[in-house]
């Protein structure tokens, strides 16, 4: 299963590895899957640490070095597509096309806004639902 990880995840995973986060990431980038990120999701995770955790710089740095030579980067593609409009977060929508230009099975989120927006496909899925090997409801 190729999985899109967006920033949400990684940034729990980075800080807390006894969380489900950093299970659902261990899972994403561990055979038989694929762990796919989109540019965007590396500039925002830099960006957030640098704003809100200043003083944990080290942090990122070690989880990148653990993480980027086992994870997919994609670029997120410029032109805009009928789909994004379910994501109400226009800053989210470069991640959607990213994951679906990369032909991704999933998307792994604590984003409110991809887990509400509707879209079957790529399956939205939060960290305990990856984990547990589900989709809620179904």
């Amino acid at each position: 299963m190729r999985v899109l990880i967006d920033t949400n995840i990684m940034i729990s995973a980075s800080r807390n590895k006894t969380d489900k986060p950093y299970l659902a990431f261990v899972k994403a980038v561990s055979f038989p899957n694929q762990g796919v990120v989109c540019d965007q999701n590396l500039d925002e995770l830099r960006r957030i640490y640098n704003r809100k955790f200043p003083d944990k710089l080290d942090l990122l740095q070690d989880f990148l070095a653990f993480a980027l030579p086992v994870l997919e980067v994609v670029r997120a593609p410029s032109l805009d597509l009928e789909a994004e409009a379910k994501i109400r977060d226009v800053a989210d929508r470069p991640i959607l096309r990213a994951a679906l230009a990369a032909n991704v099975d999933a998307i792994l989120t604590g984003d409110k806004d991809f887990l509400g927006s509707g879209i079957g496909q790529p399956c939205i899925m939060t960290a305990a639902e990856f984990v547990c090997g589900q989709k809620t409801g179904e």
